[in-house]
C-alpha cells in the first residue's frame, strides 16, 4: 500500500499521471529528473498556490470542509465527515468537488484517510471558510465549555446584545477581532470571562490574558452558523449571467461593421500623427493635448483613442523617432510617428488589417484602462506611458473572453454579470483583476471581438490554444488560428470595391469598403467627409490642386473619374478640373533664394501688388520674373495660401511634381507577451513527458542500490546513513522531514570542499535554502540546497 505521497504518484496509472500534468502543467518545467521530484514540486507553495488559483469558489469552500473537518491527532479527513459537515447540497456535487482537489493530489490517501497538502494551510488563509482553530488549541477552559454542547448552547443564548453582536460579527469570519490598544470593552469582557472569547497574541499563537486580540474558536462559530450553514452560503453551480440571447447573425454582422470602424479610426489616428507627429513626455508616453487631438480625428472619445494608440503601437504600427527641437539647435527630441509597417498594413485587406490589431490587443501587456487614471504618487497615467504596463493584462483578457465563450452562442450579458461569473470560477484569481476583466470587456467591443455584447464567430479561432491542439502537438503552425479568423470575417465583410458614385454637388459616394489603390487616389484626389459602411467624399479646388502638384494632369485626373465612376461624370467636375489646371503651372518659382516666373505680365503685376505676400519681399527683374530671398517653399506655400496655383520647376525649366514624402518612424518590431502560465500539455506530448518520469524514476532507484558512505564531521561513518546520489530524492525527504517535524541526517559539502554530515531537525525548506534546529533545538542552521548530498531520516 502506498504511504507517502511519492508512492502515492508512483503507483498511479499513466493515465491518471497524465491527468495531473494536464491540471497543473507547471509541475513539469522544467520536466523533473524522477517521480520523487515531481512530488516535491507538488507539495511546493508555488505549485500549489498556481494550482488554487484555477480552482472555483465551489470546490474552494470544499478544500476548506476539508481542512476544518481534519482531526487534531492525525490530520485526516475523510469524504463521509466533509458530507457529513454539508448537508445543505446534493451529495454529488460534493463528491464531484472532492475528486476534482484528488485527482490534482491537493486531498491525498484513500477516501477514510484524506490529508490536505501542507502547502495549502500556508498560502492559504488560517482560518478556512471563516472559522477560528479549535478551542482545545486556543484555551483549556474554552475547551471545557465546548465539550459541554448543552452549557454552550446556554452560555451563548445569556449573552447580553452587544456581546451577540460580537458574536455573530466573529461568526461570519474572520474569527479574530481586535481590541483598540488594548481597551476591552464590556461586551468583549463578559465573552473572554465567559471563555466564548480566547485572548491571543499579535503572532496569533501563544494564548495571553491580556492579548490585543481576540478569536472566537472553532466550535463556537459552527454553533453561530447552524441557520446559514457550517460554510456560508454554497454555490455549487456558477451563477448564470442574466441579459438578452442574441442571434448569432446579428452578432456577427454587427461585430463585422464595428471592425470596420476600428480599422478606419486607427488609420485616422496614425495619419493625424503623421501630418503633426506628437512629442513624447519626459516621463514617458503622449500628452493629454494630443491624445485628444487624436481622439477627434478618430471620432471616438479619449479612453477609445488611448486604446487605439497602445494597440497600434503593440502592433508595431507606431514608434518613436527623434527629431530636432525649434529653437534649441542641436538638441532633438522623441516624437511619436507611424512606422514603415503601416504603409504595409494599408496595404492589405480589411480583415488581414482588423486581425493584426486584435492580436496585438490580445497579447499586449498594456492596460489602456488606466489611462486617465491617477498612479500611488497622485500623478496621471498617459496613454503609452511606462505605469500603464500590466503583467498580468493578457490574462485578464483571456479570461474575460473564456468566460464569455463559455456561455451559449449569442449570450450577451453586463459586464457585471460577467465579473460575477468570472470572481465565482477562480476567486483567488479574480481579485485585484476586476480592472482589467472590464478593460477586457470594453476592448472586445470597441475592437468588433463582440458584437450586440455577444463574442462573434470570428473571433473564437483567435482565443484557441494552439498548444492543445491535439492535430498539431508541437505547436508548429501557430498562424493557423489568425488565418481562421480571417477567412470567417471575410465572409461577413461588404466585398471591397474599386469604384465610386460621382454626382452633381462634386460629392463622391464609395459604396463599401474602398480597395487599397482606390484608398489612395481618393485620399489625394477628394476631402473626407463622412465614413461608415459607404464613405462619402468632396471634390473641390484644394484636392484637385493637390492631385496636380503629385503629378496628375488634367487629362489623368478625367481618365480616373470615367474610369472610376459608375455615373456620368457631371461637367461641374470637368469644369473644376479644367478651372484649375489652368491656373496650375501658370506660375513657375526656382531659387534666388527663389524666383518666380510666368509668360502672363498681368498675373506678375498682380502677385506683386498683392499685399498678402508682403512677407515674402517680392521684387521684379524682368517684366515676366519676380524674385525673393525666401526659399522656395516657403514661396510656394505663401503664393497657394494667397488663393495662387504655382509649379516649382528645375534649373532646365521642366515643372518639378512630387507627392509630399510621408513621415515615418523607424520599423519597429511588435512586442508579443509570453503566454500566461505553462504550455497546455496534450497528446504525443503529454505521453513522451509521462514516459521520461517512469524512465527516470527506475532510474534513480536502480542508482540507490549503490549507496556511499556519508563521513560525519569527526571523520567517522555514519552508521546507516546512505547518499541518495540523485538531489531531487533528497529534497523529498527534506520536504517529509518538514511536515513531521522529524530528524534526518543531511550530508552537505562546506566551503572548503569536505564533505560533513549533521543530525537536524528541519523547519523550512524556500528560497533555495533549508533551514533547520540542531539534534538539541539549541540553535538554528542555513543550508544552500545546492550543496545537500543526502538526506536520510534518523531511525534511532
Amino acid at each position: 500500500m502506498a504511504t507517502t505521497f511519492a508512492d502515492q504518484l508512483r503507483s498511479l496509472p499513466d493515465e491518471a499521471l497524465g491527468a495531473l500534468l494536464q491540471l497543473r502543467p507547471d509541475l513539469v518545467v522544467p520536466v523533473p529528473a524522477d517521480i520523487s521530484a515531481l512530488a516535491v514540486r507538488a507539495q511546493s507553495r508555488g505549485s500549489v498556490a498556481r494550482c488554487l488559483d484555477g480552482l472555483d469558489e465551489f470546490t474552494l469552500t470544499i478544500l476548506d470542509a476539508a481542512r476544518v473537518t481534519r482531526a487534531a491527532d492525525t490530520a485526516l479527513t475523510s469524504v463521509d465527515a466533509i458530507l457529513e459537515l454539508i448537508t445543505e447540497v446534493p451529495a454529488d456535487d460534493v463528491r464531484v468537488a472532492i475528486d476534482r482537489l484528488r485527482v490534482r493530489f491537493l486531498l491525498h490517501g484513500p477516501p477514510e484517510a484524506l490529508q490536505v497538502v501542507s502547502a495549502v494551510d500556508e498560502v492559504t488563509s488560517p482560518y478556512p471558510a471563516g472559522l477560528g482553530r479549535p478551542a482545545d488549541y486556543l484555551d483549556p477552559h474554552a475547551a471545557a465549555l465546548v465539550a459541554d454542547r448543552a452549557r454552550l448552547r446556554r452560555t451563548v443564548l445569556a449573552a447580553p446584545p452587544g456581546a451577540r453582536a460580537v458574536l455573530d460579527r466573529l461568526a461570519a469570519g474572520p474569527p479574530v477581532g481586535s481590541l483598540n490598544r488594548g481597551e476591552v470593552t464590556e461586551p468583549v469582557r463578559w465573552l473572554v470571562d465567559q471563555h466564548i472569547l480566547v485572548p491571543i497574541s499579535e503572532a496569533g499563537r501563544a494564548p495571553r490574558p491580556d492579548g490585543d486580540l481576540v478569536e472566537l474558536p472553532r466550535e463556537v462559530g459552527l454553533l453561530l452558523r447552524r441557520d446559514t450553514g457550517p460554510l456560508g452560503a454554497l454555490r455549487p453551480l456558477p451563477p448564470l449571467p442574466e441579459g438578452p440571447s442574441r442571434d448569432q447573425k446579428a452578432v456577427d454582422s454587427a461585430g463585422a461593421g464595428q471592425t470596420m470602424e476600428a480599422v478606419r479610426a486607427t488609420e485616422a489616428v496614425l495619419e493625424a500623427l503623421a501630418a503633426e507627429p506628437a512629442p513624447a513626455l519626459k516621463t514617458g508616453g503622449l500628452g493629454v493635448r494630443d491624445l485628444k487631438r487624436l481622439a477627434r480625428a478618430a471620432g471616438c472619445d479619449e479612453p477609445g483613442a488611448a486604446l487605439l494608440v497602445e494597440v497600434a503601437y503593440a502592433a508595431g504600427l507606431l514608434g518613436e523617432s527623434e527629431a530636432p527641437v525649434h529653437r534649441a539647435p542641436g538638441a532633438v527630441q522623441d516624437i511619436f510617428l507611424p512606422t514603415g509597417a503601416y504603409d504595409l498594413w494599408r496595404a492589405t485587406g480589411m480583415a488581414h488589417r482588423w486581425s493584426v490589431l486584435a492580436r496585438a490587443w490580445l497579447t499586449m501587456t498594456r492596460q489602456p484602462g488606466l489611462v486617465g487614471r491617477r498612479d500611488e504618487r497622485d500623478r496621471p497615467i498617459n496613454a503609452l506611458a511606462p505605469d500603464a504596463e500590466r503583467a498580468g493584462a493578457p490574462q485578464a483578457r483571456r479570461e474575460a473572453l473564456d468566460a464569455l465563450a463559455g456561455l451559449e452562442p449569442g449570450a450577451a450579458p453586463a459586464v457585471d454579470d460577467l465579473l460575477a461569473l468570472l470572481a465565482w470560477q477562480a476567486p483567488r484569481r479574480a481579485r485585484g483583476r476586476e480592472l482589467g476583466h472590464r478593460d477586457g470587456y470594453t476592448g472586445a467591443a470597441l475592437l468588433g471581438i463582440t458584437g450586440l455584447g455577444a463574442l462573434t464567430s470570428y473571433a473564437k479561432p483567435l482565443l484557441t490554444d494552439p498548444e492543445a491542439d491535439e492535430s498539431d502537438p508541437l505547436g508548429l503552425h501557430p498562424e493557423e488560428a489568425p488565418a481562421d479568423a480571417v477567412r470567417v470575417l471575410d465572409h461577413l465583410l461588404p466585398a471591397p470595391v474599386d469604384h465610386i458614385l460621382v454626382q452633381a454637388d462634386l460629392t463622391v459616394v464609395v459604396p463599401g469598403p474602398p480597395e487599397p489603390e482606390l484608398a489612395a487616389e481618393l485620399d489625394v484626389l477628394a476631402e473626407p467627409e463622412s465614413v461608415g459602411g459607404a464613405s462619402v467624399f468632396r471634390v473641390t479646388p484644394a484636392s484637385v490642386r493637390r492631385a496636380l502638384d503629385v503629378g496628375y494632369t488634367a487629362t489623368d485626373l478625367h481618365a480616373l473619374f470615367r474610369r472610376r465612376s459608375r455615373t456620368p461624370v457631371p461637367q461641374t467636375l470637368e469644369y473644376l478640373i479644367d478651372d484649375v489646371a489652368r491656373k496650375h503651372g501658370g506660375l513657375r518659382s526656382g531659387s534666388a533664394g527663389s524666383y518666380l516666373r510666368s509668360d502672363d505680365e498681368a498675373l506678375i503685376a498682380e502677385v506683386l501688388t498683392d499685399k498678402r505676400l508682403v512677407s515674402l519681399e517680392l521684387r521684379r527683374i524682368a517684366p515676366t520674373v519676380l524674385v525673393s530671398p525666401r526659399p522656395v517653399a516657403r514661396l510656394l506655400g505663401g503664393l497657394r495660401e494667397a488663393g495662387f496655383a504655382p509649379v516649382a520647376e528645375d534649373a532646365g525649366g521642366a515643372a518639378v511634381l512630387t507627392r509630399p514624402k510621408a513621415r515615418r518612424g523607424p520599423t519597429r518590431t511588435p512586442r508579443i507577451a509570453e503566454p500566461a502560465g505553462p504550455p497546455t500539455l496534450a497528446g504525443p506530448r503529454l505521453a513522451g513527458v509521462v514516459e521520461q518520469l517512469r524512465r527516470g524514476d527506475l532510474a534513480t532507484r536502480a542508482a540507490r542500490r549503490a549507496p556511499v558512505t556519508v563521513r560525519a564531521a569527526q571523520g567517522q561513518a555514519v552508521p546507516g546513513l546512505t547518499a541518495v546520489q540523485q538531489h531531487s530524492q533528497a529534497m523529498a525527504v527534506l520536504q517529509q522531514a518538514v511536515r513531521d517535524r522529524s530528524k534526518v541526517w543531511v550530508g552537505y559539502v562546506d566551503s572548503h570542499g569536505a564533505t560533513l554530515s549533521r543530525l537536524v531537525r528541519p523547519v523550512s525548506l524556500s528560497a533555495g535554502y533549508l533551514r533547520a534546529e540542531d539534534e538539541r533545538g539549541e540553535s538554528l542552521h542555513t543550508f544552500a540546497l545546492h550543496r545537500i548530498t543526502a538526506a536520510v531520516t534518523d531511525e534511532a
